[in-house]
């Protein structure tokens, strides 16, 4: 059986098409949302024959997702057996529906994920993150280690003594970690004279937060990680809505696609392809999931991609960390900036661990973006970060001094699933 992954750009391009074209004929026959836009766009599906062909459907929103939510569903209801939420990043979070077939999809996914990490059958992996409070993500991991046959400790988020207490007691090699958790667990084997750095763990599958620049150097946030731990770290992307991981390698290059399970356009503002090493917005469509699959999603995730052969024997398409979401661009003093610019230089920064990023409209309609730090910051240091800023960004955005429980109850808030240090209130 020939393995997509190693399989040439040619066969993959075939085998994604012929995917492609059978997806297409389902959505038209099982999907309301789908066959209600191929109609009223004019769209011969006996007329898609190749990419020029392709684009000419229209992508589809976040927006239309949401308000269109039940017109996606392709399967009788009685056939659900899971429903999931999005985290809500963007808005309002969004419903997803998987049957039993899609449930095995997204092991396989998982599964294949973990191999290209190097994770094998006779290691012991521990998942830190949720597998309650409809996530996609947490059920994604343990069935993905299942069908992998690895071991796993269901320790769950937080909790940083159950965490330590579960790598003593089971010998994990690998974690499954939002990385800001990892410095928490750093913090308290510190405090409590743990001696981590000889712990069983050698490696993190990071999730959530990247620990990658744009030109896939670790950025401050993986710096102080390995600098403390020493521990490899694996950067990952992901989403509910396209339920497919992209993953590292050992060379640490870029985040390999799936090519069996997804399909992926890079696009620029005009809406056109992007080149390998520029930079626009990711859109996908899945392959192979029947309850809600999507067609030319547009994700709002702007990353670049990488086309030459991987040195691990892949020959997918890799994509860069996302730097930003388009519609969380802020144009402040007439810079414009991602929040993935602001905390990154936070970050660089050193000197602040808690901290919250909020945008806002001003009263002339203007972007405004404010820092909040604890109040136990002194003038020297406040000054001190204020320069650093303008070095960074060119500009400098407002610092509002509050509580440090203030900050800890808008970063992790009672129905989130992970931190955010980013609030956009525009």
């Amino acid at each position: 059986m020939l393995n997509i992954q190693t399989a040439s750009p040619e066969e993959i391009a075939k085998l994604q098409w012929l995917q492609l074209k059978n997806q297409m004929l389902f959505l038209d026959q099982n999907s309301k949302f789908y066959h209600k836009s191929f109609k009223k766009n004019k769209i011969d599906l006996s007329e898609i024959n190749t990419l020029e062909d392709f684009r000419k459907i229209p992508v589809t929103t976040k927006e239309e997702l949401q308000f269109y939510n039940d017109d996606f569903i392709c399967v009788p209801k009685v056939d659900i057996i899971d429903y999931v939420t999005t985290s809500g990043t963007l808005g309002r979070p969004v419903s997803l529906a998987l049957n039993n077939s899609d449930l095995q999809r997204l092991a396989m996914n998982e599964m294949q994920s973990f191999k290209i990490v190097g994770i094998q059958k006779e290691d012991v992996v521990q998942i830190t993150t949720t597998l309650d409070r409809r996530f996609m993500a947490g059920m994604a991991y343990f069935l993905g280690l299942r069908e992998l046959g690895a071991g796993v400790v269901r320790t769950g988020s937080g909790l940083p003594q159950l965490q330590w207490d579960s790598i003593e007691r089971f010998k994990p090699k690998y974690l499954i970690a939002v990385p800001s958790f990892l410095l928490k667990m750093i913090e308290y084997a510190q405090e409590h004279h743990i001696d981590f750095k000889n712990s069983s763990v050698k490696a993190a599958i990071c999730i959530g937060e990247s620990v990658r620049k744009i030109d896939l150097e670790l950025n401050a946030l993986g710096k102080k990680i390995e600098q403390l731990w020493g521990i490899e770290l694996f950067s990952t992307y992901a989403s509910s809505e396209m339920a497919t991981a992209f993953t590292e390698c050992e060379y640490h290059v870029g985040n390999h696609s799936q090519p069996d399970l997804i399909f992926t356009e890079v696009l620029d503002q005009s809406g056109n392809p992007a080149k390998s090493g520029e930079v626009g917005e990711l859109v996908i469509s899945t392959l192979q999931n029947t309850t809600m699959p999507l067609l030319r999603y547009a994700t709002g995730d702007m990353v670049s991609y990488y086309d030459e052969p991987c040195k691990c024997g892949r020959k997918t398409i890799r994509l860069s960390p996302v730097i930003g979401r388009n519609k969380q661009m802020i144009k402040l003093k007439g810079t414009s900036l991602y929040p993935q610019n602001v905390i990154e230089a936070i970050n660089e920064f050193d000197k602040i661990d808690l901290y919250i990023v909020e945008a806002y409209r001003g009263d002339l309609g203007m972007d405004e973006l404010v820092i909040k730090i604890p109040d136990t910051s002194t003038l020297t240091m406040i000054t001190i970060f204020k320069e650093f800023l303008k070095s960074k960004l060119q500009v400098t955005p407002k610092l509002e001094m509050v509580l440090p429980s203030e900050i800890e109850k808008l970063k992790f808030s009672e129905d989130g699933r992970k931190p955010r240090v980013f609030i956009d209130n525009r």
